[in-house]
């Protein structure tokens, strides 16, 4: 890559995405000639001299008084301008100082007009006794050119100036064909495999490429054929962007990153052309690596829009078609893309010849996010007892951004607390606030709505102790966190991938838990399980259409359906069934939540004593960890108590016009995972 680096055709071409620089020289030209004029203006008016320029009325009454200084030494003049009507009277005249009384001489200027005044004032000179020359004066051209010089000063400059500016926008017009395309050198921010983690299984698919970048011989010496093009499919955050780059790294070639959205313009066919642009740099700089990120902006379905099937986008598409079929890979040029959206794409983008392999970048098992963290913690101070593994255990479908980012909270909280290193409580607050957002402890609830809050969370906690089939209880929370009002929090003992109907029916009457909770103890109910209804339904209806777990619904599908919603494709769909197995599909949803539900307030009136000393424990310490609602449900009373939380004194409540007030429904609660519900609207 040095090498290529030190190519002088490719130093020489400037950049195509390179805006127009602002033209200092103009501007310093313009401000240039607009002094001149300045200047001249002045200089004509004669403000810059001490002559003191008075009417010919005050002229006449200097007359008079006998102030006007008439000699041979300082003679007045009268100056006459050929060609004009007007005259000049120039001389000096006596005046008294401000500062010491002393008669000081004064230059002064009298312009007249001739045929007005001009006989009345050469008579009061002459009663006075007051010689005077006459000075004839032919300026015309000086005055001319002192007139004009300045504007045409300025007229030359502003040609110059504008003629830069057309001269660059001419060439920002001729970039608009031009490829944004950057190039990432080798020294600047290189990645290797050894920066990426938790996709083994990706690396090993992408190897090949290195290889081949870097012996190309040694696959053609057998015939083999090295994929066009690359495509690079999973959820946001999985790393797909740094596999590409190490890849890069690790083959020592040429970089090329460019976004889908870089293509299309507001000018008909730049995208085409920009296209065309980008394949001619990576032949130039072959053997090189083309990264396009979120190639579904450009790649979507041909003909699936919503308006006229002419697009800008799917001439951009259909120039990238054609380009990706008629180069060839012994170039040594590899298209590697990146995308979460692959059912969006042409199916002409995904054929063979074209983007020959898909590389799944899923997220991270256990190991992988182990691996991750121990990645991202180089950057940090760990302290020897966080175990790393443990934290890996605990964050359960968890991408690699959000790993790195519950690194990078962890190190934000041990600065915030004055620390030397990161220790495992900011570990494990960093991984709740990463997941379910950061405690709002500011909020004022009254205390009639912690009750509420309590009784409900401690609902959905006995719950989880109590049946067969659901996942390990993490932590039980009264606190503000995030948009909800209260927690519950579960974490999974591994990683699943497939859900049991034993266990989806128990995940049914846990969600029931807080709604029962709040009828038993109060025979009335909030609107704060918002949350859990919509859960259940969402849960009760896969269960019936898409899991084939009812029996009278049978093994059958009703309805397509897909984890994105591509309304050029689904718009003109119908669900594919008829309005009387409709009306079964919700007979069949509406008798499991009510099994569920019935199931949970069984339950909960058995076991009504453990609900109140949970409730009571929640209001007490406010967050409960799992070990603590154990001991609750085996001894009846928590004998090893949490630590107290020191809340800040209370601010002074401020005045408000309008007494009393509705608050906000109460708490939400969390899906499957202990991702937390949106707030109640």
């Amino acid at each position: 890559m040095a090498e290529d680096n030190k190519n002088p055709q490719r130093e020489q071409r400037p950049p195509g995405g390179n805006d127009p620089q602002l033209n200092w020289r103009g501007l310093v030209l313009f401000a240039i000639a607009l002094a001149l004029i300045g200047g001249a203006f002045l200089f004509r008016n004669g403000n810059f001299n001490q002559t003191e320029v008075i009417t010919t009325s005050k002229f006449l009454q200097l007359i008079k008084d006998g102030q006007v200084i008439s000699t041979d030494q300082k003679p007045l003049e009268i100056v006459v301008e050929e060609g004009r009507k007007t005259e000049t009277i120039t001389g000096f005249f006596k005046q008294k100082s401000a500062t010491d009384g002393q008669e000081v001489e004064v230059p002064f200027r009298t312009p007249m007009f001739a045929p007005m005044n001009g006989a009345e004032i050469r008579d009061a000179l002459t009663t006075a006794g007051l010689t005077y020359n006459v000075k004839p004066e032919s300026n015309l051209l000086a005055s001319a050119i002192l007139s004009f010089l300045p504007i045409a000063l300025f007229l030359v400059i502003l040609y110059f100036f504008f003629r830069s500016q057309i001269k660059m926008a001419g060439r920002s017009a001729m970039n608009f064909g031009k490829s944004k395309a950057r190039m990432l050198s080798k020294e600047k921010n290189r990645v290797t495999f050894k920066d990426v983690a938790g996709v083994e299984e990706a690396k090993e698919e992408v190897s090949e490429l290195v290889d081949f970048l870097k012996d190309p011989k040694k696959f053609q010496r057998l015939g083999g054929r090295i994929p066009k093009g690359v495509l690079m499919v999973g959820p946001p955050g999985t790393g797909k962007t740094m596999l590409a780059r190490a890849i890069a790294g690790e083959a020592d070639v040429p970089f090329f990153s460019i976004s889908g959205s870089d293509f299309v313009e507001m000018f008909v066919g730049v995208g085409a052309s920009r296209v065309r642009d980008m394949f001619e740099q990576g032949k130039k700089s072959a053997p090189c690596l083309i990264f396009i990120d979120e190639i579904d902006a450009v790649g979507r379905h041909r003909g699936h829009g919503l308006g006229g099937g002419h697009d800008e986008r799917e001439q951009t598409l259909n120039q990238l078609l054609v380009e990706m079929d008629g180069f060839d890979t012994q170039d040594g040029v590899i298209i590697i893309a990146a995308t979460n959206r692959p059912d969006v794409l042409d199916p002409a983008l995904l054929r063979p010849g074209r983007f020959d392999r898909q590389v799944n970048v899923s997220l991270p098992d256990v190991k992988g996010r182990e691996e991750i963290l121990k990645v991202h913690a180089r950057r940090v101070k760990i302290s020897a007892d966080v175990d790393l593994s443990v934290v890996a255990r605990g964050t359960p479908g968890y991408s690699g951004a959000e790993l790195a980012n519950v690194i990078n909270e962890a190190a934000l909280l041990a600065a915030r607390k004055g620390l030397k290193a990161i220790t495992m409580a900011e570990m494990e607050e960093a991984r709740d606030k990463v997941r379910w957002g950061k405690e709002r402890r500011s909020l004022a609830l009254s205390e009639k709505e912690k009750e509420n809050t309590a009784y409900h969370e401690a609902g959905h906690a006995i719950l989880l102790e109590l049946l067969e089939h659901t996942e390990p209880l993490h932590k039980v929370t009264i606190i503000p966190r995030g948009p909800s009002l209260g927690s519950t929090m579960w974490l999974p003992e591994e990683d699943k991938y497939t859900t049991r109907k034993n266990e989806l029916l128990d995940q049914l009457v846990v969600t029931m838990g807080g709604r029962v909770a709040e009828e038993i103890v109060f025979g009335d109910v909030t609107s704060g399980a918002r949350g859990d209804i919509g859960q259940a339904t969402a849960i009760a209806r896969k269960m019936v259409c898409e899991w084939g777990m009812s029996e009278k619904m049978g093994m059958v599908e009703y309805g397509e359906h897909d984890d994105y919603v591509f309304l050029g494709r689904d718009l003109g769909r119908s669900r594919g069934y008829s309005e009387a197995t409709a009306q079964e599909i919700d007979r069949e949803v509406r008798k499991l939540c009510d099994d569920a539900y019935a199931r949970a307030k069984e339950l909960l009136i058995k076991h009504r004593d453990r609900l109140e000393a949970i409730a009571k424990a929640l209001l007490e310490y406010e967050t409960l960890d799992g070990i603590h609602i154990r001991e609750i449900m085996e001894f009846g009373e928590l004998r090893n108590p949490p630590r107290k939380y020191k809340a800040p004194p209370p601010l002074p409540p401020e005045p408000t016009d309008t007494p009393g007030g509705t608050a906000e429904p109460t708490q939400e609660d969390l899906p499957p995972g202990g991702f937390p519900a949106p707030a109640p609207a």
